[in-house]
Order: structure tokens, then C-alpha cells, then sequence
């Protein structure tokens, strides 16, 4: 297991991936690529590795011995607030929404193309290099406030439990308040990639979402869905 702590100043990538040969492959091409790269083999020690190491970003397999990738990723959702890739052999729509609900913040489906990889990892880091740098740090909807800075929210003084990117898009489209969205618009700021038509995954999140921030799932009043369009975010009367 190679931990390669002794390099400072790169981006720390924990990789927990069983197939030892595809996990040496993207380490080296990882490492090629500038970052600094961690593996870890052994489901049952994900949650450990994650929360002592505390990477840039995780690189997680969902079918994994000891734990899944989906318990794993649920576990240290409330104590480790960086991004988590998960990667995903199976084309079944519902593994990747299981993955979004338990806290991923983006999924690639195997067999791995590292440039696509990379690509979504890229995009990853830099939102949240852009959410710590925006200027813009503190919302306020009625009960409903939103920190950029703390990456935090509270509804009614409560905080509200939110996974990195739930927090990300509520934020984009608090932002945005009184503007409609469009999926496009989402996916290029979120996932810095086109939108396919056929992705769930910001409809997943915003499902979510709603009933966090008081919003009533079936008759919305905070995000609303824009037919053919995308969402919008009201801004209190």
C-alpha cells in the first residue's frame, strides 16, 4: 500500500479500489498527472482511510470486499466534506442514484477512460476551489441561510444535513435566485460537462434537497421545476 505522504503541495487523491491492477494503472496516470495518490484495497478500512487521511478527493468502487462503495460513502458523509467519485461496473440507473442519495458527488462508469476521469475529477476540485474563493459568502431566504464560506446551511436556526453536492447546488441556485436554470446551465457549472438528456442526477439532488430546506416535495414553493426548462429558485416575496 503506498501512501506517498512525503510530497507536499499536490492534490491528495484516495483511490479504495479492489482491482489491483486497474488501481496501480490510475495512480500512475494520476501521478503523471501531477496529483499525489493513495490506495487502499480492503472495503472494510475505507471509512478509516478517509477520515484519517482526509484527501482532496476520494476515488471509490462501489462493489468493494468488506464494505461497499455506498455504505462506505454514507458512513463518513458527515465527517469528511471533500468530493467522492464513485465508480460503478454496473449501467443500472438506480446504482447511480443509490450513490448520488448516499452522498457521491459525481459517478464514472467502468471500464474507466482515464482522460474522462481526470476530466470529472478536475472539475470536482475546481468547484470547490471556486466555492471557498467566491466573494459572495452568506444568503438569506426568511428562515432558509445559506454560508458559502462554511459551506453550511440552517433552516430555522437548524443546520441542515447536507452532502457537498446538495450544498453546491442549492447554492447555485440560491444564487440564482429569480432566475431559471436550465439543466445545461447546471450541469456545465457543476459537472463541467454537457448534459445528455437522459442524466438524473441533478433531479435526484434537488428531490432531496427540497425537504431539507422546508420545501413540500409535491407542491414546491423554494425550487420549482420549470417544464422543459430546468429549476428555479424563488426568491421570498
Amino acid at each position: 500500500m503506498d501512501d506517498s505522504l512525503e510530497s507536499h503541495g499536490q492534490e491528495h487523491i484516495l483511490i479504495i479500489e479492489d482491482d489491483e491492477r486497474l488501481a496501480d494503472l490510475t495512480r500512475d496516470y494520476l501521478e503523471a498527472n501531477g496529483f499525489r495518490v493513495s490506495l487502499e484495497a480492503d472495503g472494510a478500512r475505507g471509512v478509516e482511510r478517509i477520515l484519517a487521511l482526509q484527501p482532496d478527493l476520494v476515488i471509490l468502487d462501489l462493489m468493494l470486499p468488506g464494505e461497499d462503495g455506498l455504505s462506505i460513502c454514507r458512513r463518513v458523509r458527515g465527517e469528511y466534506p471533500g468530493p467522492i467519485l464513485m465508480l460503478t461496473a454496473r449501467t443500472d440507473d438506480m446504482d447511480q442514484v443509490l450513490g448520488l442519495e448516499m452522498g457521491a458527488d459525481d459517478y464514472v462508469p467502468k471500464p474507466v477512460q482515464p482522460r474522462v476521469l481526470l476530466a470529472r475529477m478536475r472539475a470536482l476540485l475546481r468547484r470547490t476551489e471556486a466555492a471557498e474563493a467566491s466573494g459572495e459568502t452568506r444568503l438569506v431566504f426568511g428562515n432558509l441561510e445559506i454560508d458559502n464560506a462554511t459551506r453550511e446551511a440552517w433552516l430555522e436556526g437548524e443546520r441542515i444535513d447536507l452532502t457537498s453536492a446538495e450544498f453546491d447546488l442549492l447554492w447555485l441556485l440560491a444564487s440564482n435566485a429569480g432566475r431559471v436554470l436550465t439543466r445545461e446551465e447546471i450541469f456545465s457549472q457543476l459537472r463541467g460537462i454537457k448534459y445528455d438528456g437522459q442524466d438524473r442526477s441533478i433531479d435526484v439532488r434537488v428531490s432531496r434537497i427540497r425537504p431539507k430546506i422546508g420545501d413540500d416535495p409535491n407542491q414546491p414553493h423554494r425550487i420549482k421545476t420549470v417544464r422543459s426548462k430546468g429549476y428555479l429558485f424563488v426568491k421570498e416575496p
